[in-house]
């Protein structure tokens, strides 16, 4: 049998020696690799911390002790090591298994939902302040595991500020490997390597070590010069950012030495002050495709074969097609920026990174700050594309509402991923864009229905001066070659297209939802009814027009988007017609209001909470008074 067949509690994890300690990290990396090249997932981040998430399980009591994972993308292990290595770890990510990220409904060892990077120290040091004034839990350690990549949070720079005035007792792990999605940017990355490049002062501290013994004059010796040796310390080694915080430091430790990393646990456990254990580890370690290319193992999709260098994927995507034509558009145009937050690869514009390196701006993981940044670009003149996937651009809703909208600036943004993620699940669906744009005065918002219909939307969105948002799912179903596809026409501005004439029933559909529309209007043939589809593309400003005209020939008019329904954009359609006296039948087809969970299909999702073809169709034919015999 496994060794790791027989952990099904953190106490199991406890009683292993060396040996087995070490074949137990190499059969859940082979585990690892394994479930991700069914089920896709994230796979580099989880092989970097196998050691790590061990070490914390032999040191620490979880459930008591709470470990508060930032992002929890890297979860994968602990889930392992606290009973869940099962039938659904094995369909995680999918229909009916485990979520890919922490879910406290699932565990009582997962402690909070994380899906977004930088909430972990916020939700520690709540956590250790409830734990400060709750008796029965105040020996207990809450422990907060965060990537370097979360460090530039605007989110964590707050709760640093805050550390020391909340908790006496909180231990903050950095597992370090200069990684989130891409590699790391900014000051933050540079200061953590020159500690990992500071050779000089772990000499002189090994050094002191050996002179001074444990003896009674080398603690006297040690207690006389402790300040001088924290003044040398940050001369020698740039620790002091940390410590300006109130944070005593430790490390860099090998994060894949298990002895090492239980050694510093363990003598952290009984700090009287917050402690920052910086861990060094490699991103994809133990696989070597992952460690040489770990942007590309970060997250790798459900059925694909674990070689993310050649396999090719059935689907091109919007970001790819963004990526060309914005370096086409960057070439004939320097005052054309593109900005993302640590995204890269995954937002396109890895591309004009590699074309046009002057016109690229990588923020880090800081989408407030990329929106802000944005705007001022846009304020001298510039023409900004901040490129932001739906799910994260939640985070800087006050930025696109203070700083970018409420000036009228002319920035446009891309919302990757719009819609449902499926198997990332309730924290990466992005279906709350089209609610939250909506509300605010000044923007455009739109969702081309192919990936035509994109490229011309892009080019379009430099002709408008205002904010524009532009929102799209992650592939396109058609066969793209990207290179002969390019600009073709402007779109009208706000106007809609009739794509099929129809009688008794218009369906308004948006984007991506043109294919259900006409999936529907297939089977409605079928009883005699041919519905009319308008590809709706502006959601604001609505084409005023052509809604009056529905109104005035259509007894129905049913309303499609890959969006919730409060406050969407069959609630634009409601509020046109109520505000304009017309008495318009309207059914609404969207999200509900509740949060969506991971899924291994679209078609399952659609058909339980009520979007299937089927469902659609029997509601058109009962509000229509046909009846199915």
């Amino acid at each position: 049998m496994n060794i790791l067949d027989t952990i099904h509690t953190p106490q199991d994890v406890r009683v292993l020696n060396r040996s087995q300690l070490k074949e137990l990290a190499k059969e859940i990396r082979q585990t690892l690799v394994n479930v991700t090249a069914i089920n896709g997932g994230h796979l580099a981040s989880n092989l970097g911390i196998v050691e790590l998430t061990i070490a914390l399980h032999r040191v620490f009591d979880s459930p008591r002790d709470r470990f508060i994972f930032d992002v929890s993308h890297q979860i994968y292990t602990h889930k392992l090591l606290t009973g869940r290595n099962d039938a659904k770890f094995r369909q995680i990510r999918m229909s009916g298994g485990y979520s890919g990220f922490s879910d406290p409904t699932e565990s009582e060892h997962d402690a909070f939902v994380a899906g977004h990077a930088g909430t972990a120290l916020s939700v520690a040091l709540g956590f250790a302040y409830a734990r400060d004034r709750i008796g029965s839990r105040k020996d207990s350690h809450i422990i907060a595991i965060l990537g370097d990549g979360s460090l530039t949070c605007g989110m964590t720079l707050e709760a640093l500020n805050n550390l020391v005035a909340t908790t006496k007792r909180l231990i903050v792990v950095v597992n370090d490997n200069e990684f989130s999605i891409d590699k790391n940017v900014g000051a933050i990355s540079v200061h953590l390597n020159k500690i990992l490049i500071s050779g000089l002062y772990r000499a002189v501290s090994n050094t002191t070590k050996k002179i001074l013994g444990d003896g009674k004059f080398g603690k006297a010796v040690v207690r006389g010069i402790r300040r001088l040796k924290r003044a040398i310390k940050s001369i020698i080694l740039p620790t002091s950012y940390f410590e300006y915080y109130g944070l005593r430091y430790f490390g860099p430790i090998d994060g894949h030495d298990i002895s090492k990393l239980e050694e510093i646990l363990e003598f952290c456990k009984f700090a009287k002050v917050p402690v920052l254990i910086h861990v060094k580890t490699i991103k994809g370690y133990g696989y070597e495709d992952a460690i040489h290319f770990p942007e590309k193992f970060h997250g790798i999709e459900p059925e694909q074969v674990c070689d993310a260098i050649t396999s090719q994927p059935n689907t091109i995507s919007y970001g790819e097609i963004l990526g060309k034509e914005v370096t086409k558009l960057a070439q004939k145009d320097k005052t054309i920026i593109g900005v993302v937050a640590a995204m890269a690869r995954g937002s396109g514009l890895s591309y004009l990174r590699d074309h046009c390196p002057d016109q690229y701006v990588d923020v880090g993981i800081a989408e407030e700050h990329a929106v802000t940044f944005s705007a001022a670009l846009a304020k001298c003149g510039m023409r900004p594309v901040c490129a932001i996937y739906s799910t994260f651009l939640q985070r800087a809703f006050d930025q696109v509402l203070h700083d970018v909208c409420s000036q009228n600036l002319p920035v446009v943004f891309c919302l990757d991923r719009a819609g449902i993620a499926l198997h990332d699940g309730m924290t990466h669906h992005g279906i709350f864009d089209l609610s939250y744009l909506r509300l605010i005065p000044n923007v455009v918002i739109l969702q081309p229905k192919d990936v035509q219909e994109f490229v011309n939307a892009l080019h379009s969105a430099f002709q408008w001066q205002c904010p524009v948002f532009i929102r799209y799912p992650k592939s396109c179903k058609q066969n793209v070659n990207l290179n002969t596809l390019g600009f073709s026409q402007h779109l009208p501005f706000g106007k809609s297209e009739k794509i099929i004439e129809g009688q008794r029933v218009c369906f308004l559909a948006l984007g991506n939802m043109v294919d259900l529309a006409n999936e529907i209007c297939q089977k409605l043939k079928t009883f005699g009814i041919q519905g009319a589809i308008v590809n709706v593309i502006f959601v604001k400003p609505l084409d005023k027009e052509i809604l009056r005209d529905i109104a005035e020939n259509y007894e129905l008019v049913v309303t499609l988007e890959d969006n919730v329904l409060a406050g969407g954009f069959g609630s634009a359609i409601l509020e046109f017609y109520n505000d304009n006296g017309m008495k318009t039948n309207v059914l609404r087809y969207g999200w509900p209001d509740e949060f969506i969970k991971h899924s291994t299909s679209l078609d399952a999702l659609r058909v339980k909470h009520g979007l299937s073809v089927a469902n659609i169709v029997e509601k058109v034919l009962s509000t229509l008074n046909i009846h199915i015999s």
